[in-house]
């Protein structure tokens, strides 16, 4: 496998097709760039143009990973040479969050194949469930199956989000890649590093992604209490607090929520993935440091079989950008650091994380560093 990474930006010369591209449909473009290009696509044509008859992915974001910078406004991208693995491109319009569970059985099916590796879901970030998007993808594939990905970025506006379908930005999709032969080899993990805040809460009453209760009480009025005079900011700002959603059984692992959007009528709000009601949830608060040293330990837990030759994914959350500030850049940093020389990285921040825990079947995850690399062994 040969993988070549590259930015365009105002300053950036243009991007020239590597000479190690031999296959065409053993080949794989993955893009990442400003929700802005859903208006003026001209960059992401031009990447389309230089990489002509090769399957693009991509999506927006809430900032763009390259190496160890965080960049706004821009497009990063890799384009990788595969030497055994083929891959296969699936996209599929999703119009509300109702039709999630569907969409992600669709897209697996459009998939499935008796040698298939690995899958990499990028979603529109606004109009899905994510967790029902991964349960209809879990039905459908099986166990041995890796399935990593994220929900597109829109920075802290939450208007519009776009991924790439035809070679070209588009609401309303998710769009994914499947790998597929027995060379290909994906590496995964997720970390997050936030602190517990308060006591723990039941859902009294929720529907789906839609929290309307917490222990009796408007759940949008005890986050009010929590922001205090950062409540006019909402949604944004909830990302400051997100929601620590404990599993079934004696686990002490938990599933973190982020929130999408508010309804001040019905004194809800909306997240990215399922709330099931009588669950138990506390909210969490940012720790600088636990954040970055969990940004390390998800790079530590991943392993490629060819560092010389691995494309590694950062998909971090947007609320984690906004709690670290000027220090974000140090979580892409801390895993640069880790990666192996030669490991090339790209990525970007998102409003939702797809990967398993450690292995088995895929979660969605907020607030936390997800990193999935791709090697050929």
């Amino acid at each position: 496998m040969k993988v070549q990474t590259f930015c365009l930006d105002n300053s950036s010369p243009p991007i020239t097709r590597p000479d190690f591209i031999q296959d065409p449909q053993k080949s794989l473009v993955i893009v990442f760039g400003a929700s802005s290009f859903l208006e003026s696509p001209e960059r992401v044509q031009t990447i389309s143009q230089t990489f002509s008859g090769i399957p693009m992915i991509g999506c927006s974001t809430s900032g763009e990973v390259f190496g160890n910078e965080i960049k706004d406004d821009s497009l990063v991208g890799g384009v990788m040479q595969f030497d055994w693995t083929t891959v296969k491109t699936a996209t599929v319009s999703i119009p509300d969050p109702t039709q999630s569970f569907h969409v992600g059985q669709q897209i697996a099916n459009d998939l499935l194949g008796p040698d298939l590796k690995g899958v990499l879901v990028l979603s529109d970030g606004l109009l899905v469930n994510g967790s029902e998007l991964i349960r209809g993808l879990n039905a459908v594939l099986p166990e041995s199956v890796v399935i990593t990905g994220g929900l597109a970025g829109d920075g802290d506006r939450f208007k519009q989000t776009w991924v790439i379908q035809n070679n070209v930005p588009t609401g309303g999709m998710v769009t994914a890649v499947g790998f597929y032969g027995d060379r290909i080899h994906l590496g995964h993990a997720s970390k997050g590093g936030w602190d517990y805040l308060g006591p723990e809460r039941r859902v009294t009453r929720s529907d789906g992604n839609v929290l309307y209760e917490l222990d009796g009480k408007p759940a949008l009025e005890l986050y009010k209490e929590y922001l205090g005079d950062r409540a006019s900011g909402l949604p944004a700002t909830a990302l400051l607090f997100p929601l620590a959603l404990k599993q079934d059984g004696p686990s002490d692992e938990y599933l973190v929520r982020t929130i999408l959007a508010v309804n001040e009528a019905a004194q809800s709000m909306t997240f990215a993935g399922n709330i099931p009601q009588d669950s138990l949830v506390q909210l969490m608060r940012g720790n600088f440091d636990r954040l970055i040293n969990g940004a390390s330990e998800a790079a530590l837990a991943t392993k490629s079989e060819d560092p010389q030759n691995t494309l590694a994914i950062a998909i971090s959350c947007v609320g984690r950008r906004l709690v670290l500030g000027e220090r974000a850049e140090e979580e892409v940093e801390a895993t640069v650091e880790v990666f192996p020389p030669g490991t090339q990285q790209i990525g970007f921040y998102s409003y939702g994380e797809l990967s398993p825990y450690a292995n088995g079947r895929c979660e969605l995850h907020n607030q936390t560093m997800t990193l999935t690399t791709i090697s050929e062994q």
